[in-house]
């Protein structure tokens, strides 16, 4: 991957006037992003905590109260989205209705009057690229949301963009087809290594497809890092909540050892790694455990728990415990015959030190 920064944004705000007319409501507040040549950047968070507005900020759609965009080094922040070199695929495909796959897919190049050769050449190997040489001459209502989907994303990629956006393009797909299609833009992002920024609120999307997830909450970012890291080691307890599934509990710090945080979990003592956060002796902390990290036994000499419910998923069984008074969620992963728990059961509880990770109390 080229280290070149290839789009950044420096503080940038965005404030909206409210309905009432009484103030401002500040939808993005104080980001900043730098995105790499090639990268696959996704913003990711819950409604209205500011990736969309973020998305159009970048777009051109929207324009900041503060801050500066650069592409390649160049200030484009007042720039009109028609001059800047950034295509979007958008969650409603936006497909001309009334024209076939082929003048979709040509609209943009037409309208930069290119020759007619050249668009031609362009469009052909784009719809090949996409599987959809065959498709060219029917009309989006022939299509399947698969199909359509694939159109859009070729209409975005005709145009040999330097940026790539993407507005949630998928959730308008039934679950498999979902997967199936961000398959095909990870592979598609991978073999182009175009920089793109994508959208979403769907944790399992972003895991799959990026180099970097931006969990923002409230307008401002809460974490940027690699998949793994920001599901093992989360920087506050929002992302972790939002970030698959945790299980929480508070406790204090009983002493520092070789780059460790020893705790009491259980009545029990756990060496917890410190990542790049520090404890003191003394100090609340949250241990957070994902429901993977807890194993179910039949050992007697362990911690009984009761299962209060047994969920079967197929790859996973997911089970609801009773422990201490508390509730927590634990993840079989490999739920073969015979090994499952029965609703009402009782079972020994034990706890991979390795994966659990300390949190701030907030």
């Amino acid at each position: 991957m080229n280290e070149t920064i290839n789009l950044r944004l420096e503080s940038i705000i965005k404030k909206f006037p409210m309905r009432e007319g009484s103030g401002e409501f500040t939808a993005v507040d104080n980001v900043s992003l730098a995105i790499q040549k090639g990268q696959f950047i996704t913003l990711l968070g819950p409604s209205g905590c500011g990736k969309t507005t973020t998305l159009r900020l970048i777009a051109g759609f929207e324009s900041p109260t503060s801050g500066k965009i650069f592409l390649s080094g160049k200030d484009i922040t007042s720039q009109p989205p028609n001059q800047r070199d950034m295509t979007m695929v958008f969650q409603s495909y936006a497909l001309f209705p009334h024209m076939s796959v082929y003048d979709n897919v040509s609209y943009g190049l037409k309208i930069k009057r290119l020759p007619n050769n050249d668009i031609q050449q362009k469009v052909r190997a784009t719809l090949d690229l996409m599987g959809l040489g065959a498709l060219a001459n029917r009309r989006p209502n022939q299509l399947s949301g698969g199909q359509q989907q694939r159109v859009a994303l070729a209409r975005a990629l005709v145009m040999e963009p330097e940026v790539l956006l993407f507005d949630e393009p998928l959730s308008n797909l039934d679950a498999k087809l979902r997967v199936q299609m961000r398959s095909e833009i990870h592979q598609l992002q991978r073999r182009l290594n175009i920089t793109s920024v994508y959208v979403t609120h769907d944790q399992d999307e972003a895991m799959a497809l990026s180099d970097q997830i931006v969990v923002m909450n409230a307008g401002k970012i809460e974490q940027i890092g690699e998949p793994e890291a920001i599901y093992r080691y989360p920087a506050t307890r929002f992302v972790a909540d939002f970030i698959g599934r945790a299980n929480f509990y508070e406790t204090v710090v009983e002493g520092l050892e070789d780059g460790h945080a020893v705790v009491k979990l259980f009545e029990q003592p756990f060496r917890i790694a410190l990542q790049q956060v520090r404890f003191s002796p003394g100090e609340r902390v949250t241990v957070m455990m994902r429901p993977e990290a807890i194993h179910l036994t039949n050992d007697p000499a362990l911690k009984q728990v009761k299962i209060e419910s047994a969920m079967y998923l197929g790859s996973e069984v997911e089970y609801t415990v009773r422990f201490d008074d508390r509730v927590w969620t634990v993840a079989d992963t490999d739920p073969r015959a015979g090994r499952a728990f029965r609703e009402g059961a009782v079972a020994g509880m034990t706890v991979v030190e390795s994966a659990l990770h300390l949190l701030k109390v907030t």
